[in-house]
């Protein structure tokens, strides 16, 4: 009876240190899951300092919602982006559609594997941003110029692809900051459109004055910003 009692409790310690242990592996996994996301967001900005979306706004970036995809090799394949030459400017063609919708579909790629599709930014129907890569990694939007160019889709209400307001002044606003932030003009801000002659993003294919006003108050913004980082330091 003493050597079944004693063998009862030597199966309870050994069960109990088998569940400290998976507990202080799974504690260490989600320390380190936190750690690489905190390591993610300084990769934005390649800085290692305490920056986000709030400072960031600071220097004239709308407010950025930092919804990065888990890594996977249909939408976030985590290849470096050495250099950034171009922001390229794209319509989700996916009308009513918002951020998080856009975002949540590359997302799933990982496992529907239907195509191999992503951006860096998405911005909504109501101006909100959606950040689903680092600057500092590539996305799968522009062709031949994704090993040098940063990515915003934008979503819109209807088939014309017209933005609305709130999006196209979320629009001008995070170009701008991403141009003085890789020392860009408004020049170096495309259309996918200008890379394959794809109708995209539509409105400002088929308008060519909508376009160029939108370069114009790009450039605008980025003098002002210029003016808040001056300020900042």
């Amino acid at each position: 009876m003493r050597q079944r009692n004693l063998r009862v409790v030597l199966v309870c310690l050994i069960a109990a240190m088998i569940l400290l242990i998976m507990g202080i592996l799974l504690l260490t996994a989600a320390r380190r899951r936190e750690e690489r996301r905190r390591q993610e967001l300084l990769s934005y900005v390649g800085e290692e300092q305490n920056y986000g979306p709030e400072e960031w706004q600071k220097e004239g970036a709308p407010y950025i919602d930092v919804e990065l995809l888990d890594p996977n090799e249909y939408s976030r394949p985590q290849i470096t982006l050495s250099e950034v030459k171009y922001i390229a400017i794209h319509y989700t063609a996916n009308p009513g559609a918002t951020a998080m919708n856009n975002r949540d579909y590359f997302n799933n790629l990982a496992n529907t594997h239907e195509a191999k599709v992503s951006s860096h930014f998405v911005v909504g129907l109501e101006g909100e941003v959606v950040q689903c890569i680092p600057t500092a990694e590539i996305s799968y939007a522009t062709n031949e110029r994704n090993v040098d160019t940063v990515s915003i889709e934008c979503c819109h209400p209807d088939e014309t692809g017209a933005f609305l307001d709130a999006t196209y002044d979320s629009v001008v606003k995070l170009t701008a900051w991403l141009c003085t932030r890789f020392s860009l003009t408004e020049e170096q801000v495309i259309r996918h459109y200008d890379v394959t002659g794809k109708e995209c993003p539509k409105y400002y294919v088929d308008h060519p004055d909508a376009w160029e006003q939108m370069k114009a108050d790009i450039a605008a913004q980025i003098q002002e910003d210029y003016v808040l980082q001056e300020n900042l330091r």
